[in-house]
């Protein structure tokens, strides 16, 4: 894949992860609003559980697929192309089964785990769900593999979307009717379902219609299921570990924090649902803010994969170096953003400005949490996996030191501000692995550009709510505040961009977008 083809697969990924990943938090908006923070308390807690076994059982594996086949293409073996969809087909068919089956039998002790019993329903139901979604995921990295992003892109839009119809509808009808909390957590999570059969129809009917689909009949059996088996799982098992470090780090906060909670509930008219609900609204945000950090992975993998193969190390050196400055450039400011404008966004979109708080220090940890994703994808792309999945693991053993400290220290505050430290952490560690391996420039005059603007940008919009009371200036004002605050910081970032050339022309030229542009 050339440079020019990364930055447009990156583009078109980053445009459909982006919808997607505004439909996946968004929705938890009219969520919250519809149903309250309780609901939305036991999805956020219930959801991480869900997402880790997902991911487990779906992410390795098309990531290794796109790995495997980049592979046998480069050596025009296309008969092992076929047998490696074949096999990464029944693998996932085998794990959505295996997924399912054991969040039914372990759901009351799992439950107990999350806060109580009124997770039960949420659980049963989203585990359905995971019959299907390995399978699904097969597609995306047989497509990926080919460097064909669209596949992967549509079907990520149109899965959220069909969740996110669902989930809305669900809850205002379960809510209306006057279903318990526990009842309406449980039957909005029917949403996840539909989303993963649309998604799956969807892929289904393109590779049947592909031009990369193999047709010709190959030898096939169980030794050779075996062979491509652990080719498969030697490869996705690091990768998903790697690639949990988000849903992996939230799983944990879904186990710790409820627990370390009880100490410091002495309100009887709060409760874990609640709080964690309140948590909940900032972890929605940061999902948008990481947007890039996600996509630019996919085709990030497959790239550096050919180039270690070619023995390319210039070619690896600007790869991750470009890399790096196009998360700077999307990752701050979108992380000021959050933190400036943490408490009208609040009371814009949740009716209210508790935990404004957590919403800033979450949006201060969206900086490290996009690189954390990208470093990872670097490692797994220069054959590190083992290294970047050591890293998550003890990440993670930080995260629960963490989490059992500060949240009965400060209480649920205590939750954010350990996702902040764990995650400088995990980008300080994938940086001096991949520094190890292929010396890179860490922080150049381009990047202390970028962080002043971003800085900049952030105090402009930022002054007006540090001034004035605007948690009671209401919702309406504080909507068209932060609006108009988005529109006036993107000029203010663009024009300081500008005018100290933080960003080449040559980086620009190569945007599918902006290139015919810019002479």
């Amino acid at each position: 894949m050339k440079t020019t083809t990364f930055l447009k697969s990156t583009m078109i990924l980053t445009i459909a992860t982006l919808l997607s990943k505004v439909l996946g938090s968004l929705f938890r908006i009219p969520l919250q609003n519809i149903a309250g923070d309780e609901v939305l308390g036991i999805f956020t807690l219930v959801y991480p559980v869900y997402m880790v076994i997902l991911i487990l059982s779906v992410a390795g594996i098309p990531l290794a697929i796109s790995k495997l086949i980049a592979e046998e293409r480069a050596s025009n073996q296309m008969m092992n192309i076929r047998r490696i969809y074949v096999t990464a087909s029944l693998l996932g068919l085998l794990f959505g089964l295996v997924s399912f089956g054991s969040i039914v039998v372990f759901s009351e002790p799992i439950s107990l785990l999350l806060g109580g019993k009124d997770t039960y329903p949420a659980l049963v139901l989203v585990s359905v769900s995971l019959i299907f979604a390995p399978y699904m995921a097969v597609y995306r990295g047989y497509f990926q593999g080919f460097s064909d992003m669209n596949p992967t892109a549509y079907s990520q839009v149109i899965e959220q979307l069909v969740r996110a119809v669902f989930v809305i509808a669900l809850a205002y009808v379960l809510s209306s009717q006057g279903f318990s909390n526990s009842w309406t957590a449980g039957g909005v999570m029917a949403g996840s379902i539909c989303g993963v059969l649309a998604s799956l129809l969807y892929l289904r009917v393109i590779y049947v219609r592909s031009p990369y689909t193999i047709r010709q009949n190959i030898s096939y059996s169980f030794s050779t299921f075996i062979i491509w088996s652990r080719s498969i799982l030697r490869i996705s098992i690091p990768i998903a570990i790697g690639t949990l470090s988000m849903a992996l780090l939230n799983f944990v906060d879904s186990l710790t924090v409820p627990s370390s909670l009880n100490h410091k509930l002495t309100d009887p008219d709060l409760s874990i649902p609640y709080l964690y609900g309140i948590y909940g609204r900032g972890l929605s945000l940061v999902q948008i803010a990481t947007v890039f950090a996600t996509s630019i992975i996919l085709p990030l993998i497959p790239l550096l994969t050919s180039k270690m193969k070619e023995n390319d190390r210039r070619g690896m050196l600007e790869t991750i170096e470009q890399t790096s400055k196009m998360t700077h450039l999307i990752a701050w400011p979108a992380a000021m953003g959050l933190v400036f404008l943490a408490v009208p966004m609040n009371v814009a979109l949740f009716t209210d400005a508790e935990g404004s708080f957590i919403i800033a220090i979450l949006g201060a940890s969206s900086i490290f949490t996009s690189f954390t994703i990208v470093g990872t994808g670097i490692l797994q792309g220069i054959d590190r996996v083992r290294q970047a999945a050591w890293i998550i693991i003890t990440g993670v053993l930080l995260k629960i030191l963490l989490n059992v400290w500060l949240v009965n220290w400060i209480g649920i505050e205590g939750a954010a501000f350990s996702t902040l430290i764990v995650y400088i952490y995990l980008t300080l560690g994938n940086g001096i692995f991949i520094f190890r391996q292929i010396p890179f420039t860490v922080l150049d005059r381009s990047h202390i550009k970028i962080i002043s603007a971003s800085l900049l940008m952030g105090a402009v919009i930022g002054f007006p709510p540090f001034i004035y009371s605007m948690e009671y200036w209401g919702r309406p004002f504080s909507f068209v505040y932060v609006v108009s605050a988005i529109i006036v910081g993107a000029l203010i970032y663009g024009a300081a961009l500008y005018f100290t050339k933080a960003v080449d022309r040559q980086l620009l030229q190569q945007l599918p977008f902006a290139g015919k542009y810019i002479k």
